[in-house]
C-alpha cells in the first residue's frame, strides 16, 4: 500500500473510507432515494433534482429548528429554493413570507415569485415615511406582471397598518399566499438626528453643555464637554432617577424634525411586529457580515418572521471570523451557550477556536542613559483558512450545499481561456523602465504598504492607460519630524493616447470574432475613475463600428437590470462595465461571452461576474477569456488569483494537491504580488497553466445539443460581411477549454446528499 507523503495523497487513497465515515456521522435530512413531497407539482417552475433536495432538506430542517442556510453556487437557483422551501413547510395552507434583498434583486425576486408560485399576491415596501415625493411609491404597494415587467397596481397599505390589523386581521383582508420584498438599502434608512443638550447662561454651571434630563453638565471622567467633542458621534449617559435607586438611558441626541420624518422599516417592524411574518428570506446574506446598519437589520430581520433562511453563493471568503457576526445574527442562543459573547472579545475567541492566527514577537535592545533594555513588541493577525470544526459544529446541520455541476445536465458547455498577449514598442521598453524604478524602490522601502498599494495600481493600470499618471509618490514616517514625509517612487513615461495597443486591439479581434457568430460580449475593466480604462474602450470599440455603452456606478442599483433591457432594445452589441457593478443577482443570458480586459485583484468578485451569463436559462455555450500582458504584473495577478481561487474550491471540497499546498501561502494579493516582483521575477508557473488547473474541476457538460444549437442561432441570424485584420506582434496563444465529455454522473442516485 502507498505511503501517505501529504494530506492530498492521503485524501485520495482514503477517499471512499471518509466518505462512508462522513454520511454516517452526519446523516441526511432528506436522501436521494426518499419521496420528494407532492406539492412540489404545484410549482409553475418544476425544480432539478439537486434543488428538489434542497427544498426537502430546508423544510425538513425547519421542523427542527427555526433557522436554515442555502449555500448555493451563482445561478443554481436560490429564489427558487427559496420559495419552494416554504411552500413545502407551510404544508399548502396559505403563508406569508418577507424577502431582503439587494436593492436591484428586488423587482427579480417579485418576477421570479410570480413565475415560481402559483395564486400568489406580492408586494414592496417602499419606505416608511410622512410625505415625500408624490411622484415616487411610498409605503407597501402590491405589484403585478404585466408583459414580464413589474408595474404597481392593485392595494396600498403602510407597516402601521399592518401592525394594526395583526396577522388574523391581515389573513381576513388577504386570505391567499403573500410576499413582501425590501432591498436592504430601504430597509435601514432611518430619521436624520441631531445633538440635544442644552447650554447654562447662568449659575456654577454657566457656560457648560447639560443633560436635558438632568441639568448637570455632560462629563466624561471628571471632564466636562464641549460641542466640539459631539461631532458625528452619537453621545449618551446613564443617569440615575429623581428618586434615586434607578437609573436610565439618557441619550444626548433626537430625531430632527426638520428633515426627512421616516423610520427604518427593519426597526419598526423588529420592535412593533415580531413573528409577523411566516418566513423571512436574506437573500446575498455574506454582504451582511460586517458592523453595518444593514448587517444589524439581518439580525432584526430574524425576528420578524417564525422561521429564517439565509441565502448565499459564498457564505465564507476565507476567514473563519467571516461567520461570526452572521451566526451571532441568526441563532444567537446557540452561540451564547457555547460561551460567545457579541464584539470584538467574543470574536477574538472565535478565530482562535476556528481559524489560524499569526503572532509575531520582536524583540529589540535599545540603550538607556546607563543601562541596557530589551523591548518586545507583540502583533497578532489573523490568516486565511478555518477549521474543519466549524462546518461540522455550525454548518453541516443547517447548510444546504449546491453546486452547478449538481444541475449541469440542464446548462450549456463552460469555457475558459486566459489570453496572453506580447507587448509591442515602445510600451514594453517604458513598462520595463517602469517596472525596474518600483523593483529598486520596494527593496530600499522594504514593508512600506504605500509603495506596494502604488505599485500594485500602477503596475495593473498603466499598460491599459499609459499616459496621465504623472509622478508615483509613496510616503514613510520620519522619526526626526515625527510625520510622515512623501518620497519619489518612479516617473511614468506619457504614450500616445489615440494609438490602439496590442492588447487592445486583441480584444477588438475577439469581439469581432463573436458578433460574427451572432455573439454579443460582455467586457469588464477595473479601472474607472481617474485612469477611465472603460471609456478609452468604448471610444476604441465605436471606432470600430461596434456599438458599445458602459454602464456606470451612478446608475442607480434597482435600475440596472432594466438598463440592460433598454440597450439591448437599442441593439448594442458590447456592454462595459465594472464587474462588481454586476457581481450579484443579474442574469446576462443575452451576453454568452464575457470578456475580461482586466481582472483586479478580488477574488469573490472575479467569480461572481465571470458567471452572469452561465445560469439556469441559459441555452447557448458560455465562453469567459482572461486577457493580460505577458511576462508583467497582469499576469502574474492572474496567476495568483488563480491560486487563490484552488485554496477557496478546497474550502467547498473540489481539491487539488496546489489548492491545498498554497493555504499556507501569503495572506493577502497585494503581498504575494510585492513579493513576486522582488524575490520571483520570471520564476513559476504561467497564469494558463495555473488555470489549467482548475478546469480540472469543472464540471464535464454535455455539448453536443448546446453546440449544435448555438450553430443553429447563428444559421438564422443574418451577419453581415466582416473582415477583421489581425493586429502585429499579438500572442493569442492557446486555449484552456473545458472537457466536453458526457457526465458520467446520475443526478437522482449518484448525488451527494445536501444535508
Amino acid at each position: 500500500m502507498q505511503t501517505p507523503v501529504d494530506i492530498y495523497t492521503y485524501m485520495q487513497l482514503h477517499s471512499a473510507e471518509l466518505g462512508k465515515r462522513i454520511l454516517s456521522s452526519y446523516p441526511a435530512l432528506h436522501g436521494a432515494d426518499e419521496t420528494p413531497s407532492p406539492l412540489l407539482s404545484r410549482m409553475l417552475r418544476a425544480p432539478y433534482p439537486a434543488q428538489t433536495l434542497a427544498i426537502m432538506g430546508v423544510s425538513k430542517r425547519w421542523q427542527l429548528a427555526r433557522n436554515a442556510n442555502v449555500v448555493a453556487e451563482c445561478g443554481s437557483g436560490k429564489t427558487l429554493i427559496a420559495l419552494g422551501s416554504m411552500l413545502v413547510h407551510s404544508a399548502g395552507r396559505p403563508f406569508s413570507g418577507l424577502v431582503m434583498a439587494p436593492p436591484h434583486l428586488v423587482e427579480k425576486w417579485a418576477r421570479e415569485t410570480f413565475l415560481t408560485l402559483p395564486q400568489i399576491r406580492v408586494f414592496l415596501i417602499d419606505d416608511m415615511r410622512n410625505g415625500g415625493d408624490p411622484t415616487q411609491p411610498h409605503g407597501i404597494n402590491e405589484v403585478r406582471l404585466r408583459r414580464g415587467e413589474i408595474v404597481r397596481e392593485g392595494l396600498h397599505t403602510s407597516l402601521a397598518e399592518l401592525r394594526r390589523l395583526g396577522r388574523g386581521g391581515w389573513r381576513k383582508l388577504c386570505p391567499g399566499t403573500t410576499i413582501f420584498c425590501i432591498g436592504r438599502e430601504k430597509a435601514k434608512l432611518s430619521y436624520f438626528w441631531k445633538h440635544c443638550y442644552g447650554k447654562s447662561r447662568s449659575g456654577r454651571y454657566l457656560g457648560s453643555l447639560t443633560n436635558p434630563d438632568t441639568g448637570c453638565p455632560v462629563e466624561t471622567d471628571g471632564v466636562r464637554l464641549g460641542a466640539i467633542d459631539f461631532e458625528k458621534k452619537r453621545l449618551n449617559e446613564i443617569v440615575e432617577d429623581a428618586k434615586g435607586g434607578t437609573t436610565k438611558y439618557s441619550p444626548l441626541w433626537q430625531a430632527d424634525g426638520n428633515k426627512i420624518v421616516r423610520m427604518a422599516p427593519t426597526e419598526y417592524m423588529g420592535r412593533f411586529m415580531p413573528e409577523w411574518w411566516d418566513y423571512a428570506i436574506a437573500d446575498e446574506i455574506h454582504q451582511l457580515a460586517g458592523d453595518t446598519a444593514q448587517g444589524n437589520a439581518l439580525g432584526v430581520l430574524n425576528k420578524t418572521a417564525r422561521r429564517f433562511l439565509g441565502l448565499t453563493g459564498t457564505l465564507l471568503s476565507g476567514y473563519a471570523d467571516d461567520l461570526f457576526n452572521t451566526l451571532f445574527r441568526t441563532d444567537a442562543k446557540r452561540m451564547t451557550e457555547d460561551g460567545y459573547e457579541w464584539g470584538s472579545a467574543g470574536r477574538e475567541r472565535f478565530t482562535r477556536d476556528f481559524g489560524v492566527i499569526e503572532t509575531i514577537e520582536r524583540i529589540t535592545v535599545e540603550d538607556n542613559a546607563c543601562s541596557k533594555k530589551t523591548k518586545k513588541t507583540v502583533t497578532i493577525k489573523r490568516k486565511p483558512g478555518a477549521s474543519p470544526l466549524l462546518f461540522g459544529k455550525y454548518l453541516m446541520d443547517h447548510c444546504a450545499f449546491i453546486g452547478l455541476e449538481d444541475i449541469s445536465d440542464g446548462l450549456p458547455s463552460y469555457r475558459e481561456e486566459v489570453v496572453p498577449v506580447a507587448m509591442e514598442e515602445p510600451l514594453r521598453t517604458a513598462y520595463e523602465e517602469l517596472e525596474e524604478e518600483i523593483t529598486a524602490c520596494l527593496k530600499e522601502h522594504r514593508g512600506n504598504s504605500s509603495v506596494a498599494s502604488t505599485m500594485l495600481n500602477a503596475l495593473l493600470a498603466w499598460p491599459d492607460h499609459p499616459y496621465g499618471f504623472g509622478t508615483l509618490y509613496g510616503s514613510e514616517f520620519d522619526p526626526e519630524t515625527k510625520c510622515r514625509e512623501s518620497f519619489v517612487i518612479a516617473e511614468t513615461v506619457d504614450l500616445d493616447q489615440h494609438q490602439t495597443y496590442a492588447k487592445e486591439r486583441a480584444l477588438i479581434e475577439e469581439v469581432k470574432a463573436q458578433l460574427a457568430r451572432g455573439r454579443k460580449c460582455q467586457v469588464f475593466a477595473v479601472y474607472t475613475n481617474k485612469h477611465d480604462v472603460i471609456e478609452r474602450l468604448e471610444q476604441l470599440f465605436r471606432s470600430e463600428g461596434i456599438r458599445a455603452s458602459i454602464l456606470r456606478a451612478s446608475v442607480p442599483t434597482h435600475r440596472r437590470e432594466a438598463w440592460y433591457r433598454e440597450q439591448l432594445r437599442r441593439g448594442i452589441d458590447v456592454a462595459i462595465c465594472h464587474p462588481k457593478i454586476v457581481e450579484t443577482g443579474l442574469d446576462l443570458l443575452d451576453f454568452p461571452t464575457i470578456l475580461f480586459h482586466e481582472t483586479g485583484y478580488s477574488l469573490h468578485t472575479l467569480r461572481q461576474a465571470s458567471r452572469r451569463s452561465w445560469r439556469i436559462g441559459q441555452r447557448r455555450p458560455v465562453e469567459v477569456k482572461f486577457f493580460a500582458y505577458k511576462g508583467t504584473m497582469q499576469e502574474v495577478c492572474l496567476r495568483l488569483m488563480g491560486k487563490k481561487l484552488l485554496v477557496a474550491l478546497a474550502m467547498e471540497g473540489k481539491f487539488t494537491s496546489e489548492g491545498l499546498q498554497a493555504i499556507d501561502g501569503d495572506d493577502d494579493m497585494l503581498t504575494a504580488m510585492a513579493r513576486e516582483l522582488v524575490e520571483n521575477k520570471g520564476i513559476g508557473e504561467s497564469a494558463d497553466t495555473v488555470w489549467k488547473s482548475l478546469q480540472q474541476l469543472r464540471p464535464a457538460m454535455p455539448t453536443s445539443g448546446h453546440e449544435a444549437s448555438d450553430e443553429a442561432m447563428v444559421s438564422e441570424i443574418e451577419i453581415p460581411e466582416m473582415t477583421i485584420e489581425s493586429g502585429s506582434g499579438t500572442n493569442m496563444g492557446q486555449p484552456i477549454i473545458l472537457p466536453a465529455a458526457p457526465s458520467s454522473k446520475r443526478v437522482d442516485s449518484g448525488q451527494l446528499s445536501l444535508f
